[in-house]
């Protein structure tokens, strides 16, 4: 882990894991799914709000679930990310995106306009890949 800035970090800051190199089957990292790498990707959040902001969508439904479990009991929280999971799950080719329009519509963001909305056009997107080896990878196969 890259130690450098530590000092200025917050004490309650978490360290942001899961964010290294893909290696592949030689131990070199795999440029075509995961990228190129970056001395930024590696960094600490260099900011305070920067850890909060990353996780705000999953702190407020955290919170509305706390307060449907105490309002409606323990089924409605339960029932509702059973829903979320099964909204996930459905899903285009690996080679395709995907719309998330179930899973859009049940947590009310079909109603509004974002900036994801605008400047997340898929015919724009760089993840173009080969869709044999995209489902080959996604399978197990390779």
């Amino acid at each position: 882990m890259n130690t450098r800035g530590l000092r200025s970090q917050p004490k309650d800051s978490v360290p942001v894991t899961g964010m290294g190199q893909q290696v592949g089957a030689y131990g070199v990292q795999d440029t075509l799914r995961s990228g190129f790498s970056s001395v930024k990707n590696e960094l600490l959040p260099s900011h305070a709000l920067e850890l909060s902001e990353k996780n705000f969508q999953l702190n407020q439904d955290k919170m509305n679930f706390s307060n449907l479990r105490n309002i409606q009991g323990l089924h409605a929280p339960l029932k509702l990310q059973m829903e979320y999971r099964a909204a996930r799950q459905i899903q285009r080719l690996p080679f395709l995106q995907s719309s998330h329009l179930a899973l859009d519509t049940l947590k009310g963001n079909d109603e509004s306009i974002s900036f994801e909305d605008i400047l997340n056009d898929p015919s724009q997107s760089e993840m173009v890949g080969e869709p044999h080896i995209m489902m080959e990878y996604k399978l197990g196969l390779m």
